[in-house]
């Protein structure tokens, strides 16, 4: 069981959570990137590998016996912050299409590269697994 954490005078988050409180077993991924299980990216469109990237958080989740229901946070690196702005609409539907519309706690940060030279995002993924 996960409870959102927001200050009752705060205004309301858009599709993030301020904070999260959860208990149970943990699973970390790492910096996962847009390509395919065999290393392969098949596009270089930021909301495309955003999607790529989501389905593989989603597929080590699995492995995990966890689901996207399970994570309380999202830490999104990505090269361009006007790229990710640029396509915020087409980011969100590739959100809601593989997470649904569970919000955990993310924070996003512009980095001046990733060691992968086509991956336009990076993100690393926390979840707990209720006890």
């Amino acid at each position: 069981m996960h409870d959102q954490l927001h200050p009752a005078t705060w205004k309301r988050a858009v599709g993030y959570a301020n904070g999260i409180s959860a208990r149970g077993r943990m699973i970390f991924t790492g910096g996962l990137v847009g390509w395919d299980a065999d290393q392969h990216f098949q596009t270089d469109i930021f909301a495309g590998q955003v999607r790529q990237v989501l389905e593989n958080i989603v597929a080590v989740l699995a492995e995990g016996g966890a689901g996207p229901e399970h994570l309380v946070r999202l830490t999104w690196y990505v090269t361009d912050k006007q790229e990710y702005l640029a396509a915020l609409r087409e980011v969100g539907e590739a959100y809601r299409a593989v997470i649904g519309r569970h919000y955990p706690a993310m924070a996003l940060v512009q980095v001046a590269g990733l060691v992968e030279d086509r991956a336009r995002v990076e993100i690393e993924a926390t979840a707990v697994v209720p006890d």
